[in-house]
């Protein structure tokens, strides 16, 4: 589904944040990218939602380069990943049903489309009584979930999880990791980048370990260590 081909990405002043990588992703994989800050996981990940390109070499999304993707066709290519971001990213005037509900009213999805599936994603991720909530009256885990149920909302191919954790307690973060275990189980692909050990070790998959922008091991590991 996801293959990086020789890619590196320069920024400006000559920081070289990926170099050389070579990376492929099956479909319905779990992957978590590990190392320490600046290692280059989520510049990576901004590559494969064309956030970013590289500045060598070609990653490709459904055998397709994304770097031949037009700027028209760019949305549609979003829609088939889905996003979740450690600071949740929610609208704070709009409340859980809102929030999720937006990224299909974005897609234009019709109003009936809407009203049935939002309450089904929202009961998915544990929060079908809190639809009418707006995001201050909700903890952080529950924002967390709401961002996680907008992620799926578009049913995308892949979930991309950048540091889903980070401001969560130890309860909360297992509840996520949970929650995206459930969701590959059903055959979306999960990208994880974690510092949390324990989140990464529960999930117990492949682990890709960057450092200095190089790939430095790729296997199952379910005993991450800092």
């Amino acid at each position: 589904m996801i293959k990086f081909e020789s890619v590196k990405k320069i920024y400006k002043g000559d920081l070289m944040v990926l170099d050389d990588i070579n990376l492929e992703i099956q479909p319905g994989e779990f992957v978590s990218f590990v190392g320490p800050s600046g290692a280059g996981k989520s510049t990576l990940l901004k590559l494969i939602y064309a956030e970013e390109m590289p500045t060598e070499g070609v990653v490709f999304f459904d055998g397709k380069p994304l770097d031949s993707i037009s700027k028209r066709k760019l949305p549609a290519h979003r829609r088939n990943i889905g996003t979740v971001f450690q600071d949740y990213k929610l609208l704070s005037q709009k409340n859980a049903f809102e929030n999720v509900a937006y990224a299909l009213e974005v897609s234009g999805a019709p109003s009936d489309e809407v009203r049935e599936n939002v309450p089904q994603i929202l009961d998915i991720v544990g929060l079908g009584d809190k639809m009418d909530k707006f995001p201050y009256q909700l903890s952080g885990g529950e924002r967390q979930k709401v961002a996680l149920a907008r992620a799926l909302i578009n049913r995308p191919m892949v979930i991309i999880a950048d540091e889903p954790t980070g401001n969560l307690d130890p309860v909360s973060s297992l509840e996520i990791v949970k929650l995206l275990l459930k969701i590959n189980e059903l055959g979306t692909t999960v990208l994880l980048a974690s510092h949390d050990k324990e989140v990464v070790n529960k999930a117990c998959k492949r682990v890709i370990r960057l450092e200095k922008g190089k790939i430095i091991s790729d296997d199952l590991d379910c005993k991450y260590k800092i």
